[in-house]
């Protein structure tokens, strides 16, 4: 589950990009594997996913999204979760130091 005490808000401005998505209309199935997946099945859904992201106008805005609130599942972005997971680690190092700097607890 994404963490949603870093999700932007309800404001609609925050989530007006998703209206451009090239995903809009085409449901969740294609970038969100079901439980029990096999792998080759998995690599087929999530080289299907990528080939819409990889037009989407949004997925630079999508990819943003997903790492701000750490989204677990799914395509995201173009990125798969076990692609996301690393960047995950690498902005939590990254907001180490400034929030030292800033005088705020870790």
């Amino acid at each position: 589950m994404s963490t949603t005490s870093r999700l932007p808000g309800s404001a609609a401005h925050q989530w007006t990009w998703q209206e451009r998505a090239a995903c809009r209309e085409l449901g969740p199935d294609r970038f969100f594997h079901p439980a029990g997946e096999r792998s080759e099945d998995r690599d087929a859904r999530d080289r299907a996913a990528k080939e819409v992201c990889a037009g989407c106008p949004v997925r630079r805005a999508c990819l943003r999204h997903a790492l701000q609130v750490q989204e677990p599942y799914g395509v995201w972005g173009g990125l798969t979760e076990e692609e996301r997971r690393p960047l995950y680690a690498h902005a939590a190092l990254a907001a180490r130091p400034a929030a030292s700097a800033a005088g705020r607890p870790e």
